[in-house]
């Protein structure tokens, strides 16, 4: 009842805090290890277990995902997919040590993005003709990261976002959730049919962080934005630290 209670609390805040900043992941997966699952296998599982909170998300965003554009949702839809399966193939073939040593870097490469896309949006400006708006190419190696490790996706893809030129937090928050909600449909997928999800603690999981990921979209409606930038820089910098230790 201890480990249930705590993997059903982590799934909870996990769900929320995909749809509010990214980053679930972080409580998902370190609770899995928690109760005796094994590195690769937890990070498998916790893809499961945070995958209907997207589709919560992805409701609670309707709204935001209503002005954008259908045939370019379509095709950046296509793309995540594409990635993510990749991605998810990539896990099937690494051991627990590769995981383990290659996870902290990614998470603080993709903290470090977010927190200077601004400028790095103005480097890439200045060096070459810009950054191509909506490019499958950027959007795909994301996917591939997604795939593998969906841990700070939702970091990676606002730091994206941004590079693209976009400025509204709320409805980057919008495709954020509906594209890592696609990404993790193939993900589990790809996951189910070699049986590396352990279903008994993702199936629990997936209740509360559908709930969680519904209540998050009001809560991020309601942070001003300046805020939601420091707690994304900040759930990806501690769990960087994290990682780093359980690898040293």
């Amino acid at each position: 009842m201890i480990d249930l209670t705590i993997l059903v609390l982590a799934a909870f805040g996990a769900g929320a805090l995909n749809t509010v900043a990214g980053g679930g992941t972080f409580l998902t997966l370190p609770a899995l290890i928690l109760t005796g699952v094994s590195p690769v296998a937890a990070n498998a599982t916790s893809a499961a277990a945070v995958f209907p909170g997207y589709a919560g998300g992805a409701l609670g965003f309707a709204p935001e995902m209503r002005a954008f554009d259908r045939a370019l949702l379509v095709r950046l839809t296509l793309v995540t997919l594409a990635g993510g399966l990749l991605g998810s193939i990539l896990l099937l073939l690494s051991s627990d040590a590769a995981f383990s040593v290659v996870v902290p870097f990614l998470l603080l490469a993709a903290t470090a993005t977010f927190l200077w896309s601004d400028r790095i949006r103005a480097f890439a400006a200045a060096r070459s003709r810009g950054v191509t708006p909506h490019g499958a190419a950027g959007l795909f190696c994301v996917a591939v990261y997604g795939g593998y490790f969906n841990g700070g996706l939702g970091i990676v893809l606002l730091a994206l976002f941004a590079l693209w030129g976009m400025t509204d937090l709320h409805r980057m928050n919008g495709l954020k959730v509906v594209l890592s909600f696609a990404l993790s449909a193939i993900s589990v997928a790809t996951f189910a049919v070699v049986g590396l999800v352990h279903w008994a603690p993702a199936l629990a999981m997936m209740v509360a962080a559908t709930a969680g990921g519904y209540a998050g979209a009001p809560l991020a409606r309601v942070i001003p934005m300046r805020i939601l930038r420091y707690l994304i820089a900040a759930i990806g910098l501690g769990m960087s630290v994290l990682f780093f230790v359980r690898l040293f």
